[in-house]
């Protein structure tokens, strides 16, 4: 069912950034973006922002913008995490990395239009939401994308290399390389369906926790998940020394962190009744996904 869902959505984001790209002027950077962004991946930031959206009782049409927006950020951070300079991946999706297949500079500057699109995407005069929700919209993913976001983790990610850190210091990092974008998942939503504060903070919050339980997933993927299924290297964090939750508290503690850690998002999730299923049955995938 969940597995239905995610093909779904993946090809409704893949349609919406197919025809936002073709009415733009062609050049020689659409096809490392297209190859980075579309029909790949689980699109489950996507996903969640749509089960946000009917938890929050908001059309599916005024969020497509937003899904697609967070799916061009994901797929940038992962081009450029993917380079030989960072990570040094050369499978990425079940396909070779976009720096692999266009090379290193095309892959680079691909990235970075992906980057520039997702504000474009939001920005543009035919998403029909009020201006002062696309300004806190924009901030909002700005923040979760930078230094003290995804970039930022990312480069504490690469710092912390065979380095001695604590759980508090590697949650930090993990909540700002994973979680941030999830945050605005959730808060995204928020802004769209004019929550007040107190619950805006409280849907960024438990996206950061969505976001930390997924990198745990992938964290416990990495050490028992299969290439093929992945669709990615896997057992490569030991190698390259990375510095995990796993690897600092052992697989049963890691593993019990991450059920409590679920168990405490879906008791928050109790007070919204019916309209949270779609979240809560995407919830449960993350942490027992096999891809």
């Amino acid at each position: 069912m969940i597995k239905k869902k995610l093909l779904r959505n993946g090809k409704k984001i893949d349609k919406f950034l197919i025809n936002f790209l073709k009415k733009q002027k062609s050049s020689l950077l659409l096809k490392p973006m297209k190859y980075g962004v579309i029909s790949g991946g689980k699109k489950i930031r996507s996903t969640i922002i749509l089960d946000v959206g009917k938890l929050l009782k908001i059309k599916e049409k005024k969020l497509l913008n937003i899904c697609a927006a967070v799916e061009c950020i994901h797929s940038y951070s992962l081009i450029h995490d993917d380079l030989p300079c960072m990570d040094d991946d050369k499978i990425r999706r079940g396909k070779p990395t976009t720096h692999i297949k266009f090379g290193e500079a095309s892959a680079v500057l691909a990235g970075s239009s992906l980057l520039t699109l997702a504000f474009e995407i939001i920005a543009d005069k035919k998403y029909n939401i009020n201006s002062q929700s696309k300004n806190e919209i924009i901030r909002s993913l700005a923040k979760c994308s930078g230094h003290t976001g995804i970039a930022g983790g990312q480069e504490l990610d690469l710092k912390f290399e065979n380095k001695k850190k604590s759980i508090n210091q590697i949650i930090d990092m993990q909540k700002k390389k994973t979680g941030r974008l999830f945050n605005f998942c959730l808060y995204a939503v928020s802004v769209i369906a004019n929550k007040k504060t107190k619950e805006k903070k409280f849907l960024s919050n438990l996206g950061e926790e969505i976001g930390l339980l997924f990198q745990l997933t992938d964290d416990f993927l990495d050490i028992k998940g299969s290439r093929k299924k992945t669709g990615k290297p896997v057992k490569k964090d030991n190698k390259k020394g990375k510095s995990t939750l796993l690897k600092l508290m052992g697989e049963k503690k890691a593993y019990m962190f991450a059920t409590n850690l679920k168990r405490k998002i879906l008791l928050k999730l109790e007070k919204h009744g019916k309209n949270a299923k779609e979240l809560i049955d995407t919830i449960k995938f993350i942490l027992e996904r096999k891809y």
